[in-house]
């Protein structure tokens, strides 16, 4: 299995070098200063590709083997097909990438909101901190300050009354910061986050879409895109829904076992793939993490190996220390070893450390949320330690 890690370009806090430092020899990256929409030109990927491969006298060898993301548009979700312009510039995007060799894309399908908490620094009993989505102050956010039609009705009499609650507590600083949370853009992203009418507008856009039709919508794309990847190498790979469940009412198809396996079955070329996220998945109790990696281990191309913690009921939950909470990683690196060992080394599964804590130095350096330095690099470590205690030492 190869290492990798996800950087965010030369305007992040983390440099190239530091990287290195870590033992990560596969980057994850993206054209985050591009808009989404906007196709993808083979001249910026390779500039990109310069950047991290032209290595330094003395320096270890970095590569650039996954794309991650090529953000779809919005339209391609609501419309399916129809999004022909879209689809088109997407198309572009990913012939791009492959003219550059890169041979993995990473993406999601959640519309409106991509993966969503409503803290970033809470406070973990070892004084790090972590990423939180509390279902109490999501619901206050979604009742009293979205004020979204027909949420209430969503709410049990005693969660609207929590919520209530939760919010009358809250100062104004405190709800314009879970507002900036909750609606800013994808990580990375120059994008604004959204006003509250504009996300009031998002939704009502997608009015009459359930999980149906926005599972077809997916496989639409999927049969526009996937030919394209087919011929030329390239394997795509569809990152889980975060939370596994709906928000704001909108329906969510990348959730489950059994949602994945649909895609599979509609489009099942082999360039449509899983990215295996054990954090993501990890949040539902329903989801057995093993033995969906062992039901899709031919299909998983990436993997982005993190744990989260359920709390009380499972509707809150914070990220964990990569070797704690509800995720067996052993038992999940068990089965990613297991296929990884039946392919090539070209072949090979990429994974990084995901979400680490803010710990040590970091907590006070201004970090992309998720995505600080020593908690990736403390994660990334268990992780080898693991692959190494499998006689699976990484590449």
């Amino acid at each position: 299995m190869r290492q990798g890690w996800r950087w965010f370009g030369p305007e992040a806090p983390v440099t190239l070098d530091e990287v290195r430092q870590t033992g990560a020899t596969n980057i994850v990256s993206s054209l985050h200063q591009v808009p989404i929409g906007r196709a993808w030109t083979e001249a910026e990927v390779r500039e990109r590709q310069s950047l991290i491969e032209t290595t330094p006298a003395g320096r270890s060898q970095l590569t650039w083997s996954v794309v991650e993301s090529i953000p779809i548009p919005d339209a391609v979700k609501r419309k399916g097909r129809q999004a022909k312009a879209e689809i088109e510039a997407w198309i572009a995007s990913l012939e791009a990438v492959a003219a550059c060799g890169i041979p993995i894309v990473c993406y999601n399908f959640m519309p409106v909101v991509d993966w969503t908490r409503t803290d970033l620094d809470y406070v973990t009993p070892t004084g790090a901190t972590a990423m939180r989505f509390d279902h109490e102050r999501f619901a206050a956010f979604e009742l009293f300050v979205l004020e979204r039609p027909g949420a209430a009705e969503e709410y049990s009499e005693e969660d609207r009354a929590r919520a209530k609650a939760v919010y009358e507590s809250m100062t104004e600083a405190e709800i314009a910061e879970i507002t900036h949370i909750i609606t800013s853009a994808l990580p990375g992203s120059t994008t604004e986050p959204l006003t509250i009418p504009a996300f009031r507008e998002k939704l009502v856009a997608y009015q009459g879409i359930d999980a149906k039709k926005l599972r077809q919508h997916l496989i639409e794309f999927l049969e526009a895109v996937v030919p394209v990847a087919e011929a030329r190498g390239v394997k795509l790979t569809l990152h889980p829904d975060d939370p596994p469940r709906s928000l704001f009412g909108l329906p969510r198809i990348a959730s489950t076992a059994e949602d994945y396996a649909a895609l599979f079955d509609a489009v099942p070329a082999a360039a449509n793939g899983m990215c295996y996220c054990t954090g993501s998945l990890g949040v539902r109790a329903d989801n057995d993490l093993p033995a969906i990696a062992r039901r899709f281990a031919s299909r998983i191309y990436f993997a982005h190996l993190r744990a989260t913690t359920r709390e009380g009921d499972g509707r809150t939950f914070h990220e964990s220390a990569h070797l704690e909470g509800d995720v067996n990683m052993v038992a999940v690196l068990k089965e990613l070893v297991a296929e990884d060992r039946r392919r090539s080394a070209t072949q090979s599964i990429v994974f990084r450390s995901d979400h680490g804590h803010r710990m040590l130095d970091d907590l006070q350096k201004n970090v992309t949320p998720g995505y600080p330095a020593i908690g990736r690099l403390r994660g990334l470590a268990e992780l080898r330690g693991i692959l190494h205690a499998l006689d699976a030492p990484p590449t």
